[in-house]
């Protein structure tokens, strides 16, 4: 099986048992909530029991993939993420940031509180050795931009940990000058859109990528569905694997990375366009 720049029609759990032990560099992965989301071949209605004990099975073969140095992104919902935690401390990876993925263009409720957070658990192989692009990432503090303190880091400061995605704002995201991730949820007028239900926003994922990983690394996503982490993987020079049960989504998957270019191209088309602006 080709495990660098590929997607499989594959179940995971029979895809994982072909990648050999610690060949994977990150993992990032938005699996089914079991909460009845409408996919064309996975059944979302499942037991609890019957849930978690599959979840089991496929974190415990995502650890044992995962490299000694690398690091793991799972995005859950409130439903299941204490149990998952659980899980996950007991096959050995340490906990970094328990992040809340915050949006306000969420799904409305009649009888609640409207559900507009999902959680983000991040975890390495190892505390003591992990990538941390931490200068990919940092934006100007509040002691910088408002109080002119200058005992603050020139480089800026780290995001928190609370991602902040709000529709309204620039679609360009992530500005210099913002601390938070403005990045709307993927909704069905976007044209990110893809056919897949369930699908989180690109820029969220490269954030992800350019902080826990370096070009050539290998990213890995057990659950493909839109194919927005492969997608990102390639734009940022990261080689990716993913596998999704669906025919029709891989299909999609595909199709969608072989639009996908890469960012130092991007970078180059830009330029070209802009000098030919100016001429």
């Amino acid at each position: 099986m080709q495990l660098r720049n590929a997607i499989h029609c594959l179940d995971c759990l029979q895809g994982l048992k072909k990648i050999p032990t610690g060949q994977v560099d990150l993992i990032v992965t938005d699996p089914p909530f079991n909460i009845g989301y409408e996919y064309d071949e996975y059944d979302d209605r499942r037991t609890k029991a019957d849930y978690l004990a599959w979840c089991e099975r496929w974190l415990g073969e995502c650890v044992r993939v995962l490299s000694d140095q690398g690091s793991f992104y799972l995005a859950i919902g409130d439903e299941y993420v204490a149990e998952l935690k659980i899980r996950l401390d007991e096959l050995g990876l340490t906990l970094r940031n328990w992040i809340v993925w915050h949006y306000t263009f969420g799904v409305n409720c009649t009888k609640k509180f409207n559900r507009s957070h999902a959680h983000i658990l991040y975890y390495v192989a190892n505390p003591e050795a992990f990538t941390f692009n931490a200068d990919a990432i940092r934006v100007p503090s509040a002691r910088q931009t408002t109080y002119a303190d200058k005992r603050a880091n020139p480089r800026g400061k780290l995001p928190d940990d609370t991602w902040v995605l709000r529709p309204q704002e620039d679609d360009r995201f992530f500005q210099e000058d913002s601390d938070t991730w403005y990045v709307p949820r993927v909704c069905g007028t976007f044209k990110e859109r893809t056919e897949h239900p369930c699908q989180m926003p690109q820029a969220l994922l490269e954030r992800i990528i350019r902080v826990s990983s370096h070009a050539g690394d290998l990213v890995f996503d057990p659950f493909a569905g839109s194919g927005t982490t492969l997608a990102a993987a390639k734009r940022l020079a990261r080689d990716y694997l993913g596998f999704e049960l669906s025919a029709e989504y891989t299909r999609s998957i595909q199709e969608r990375l072989e639009r996908v270019v890469p960012v130092e191209e991007e970078t180059v088309k830009r330029r070209s366009k802009r000098d030919r602006s100016v001429v």
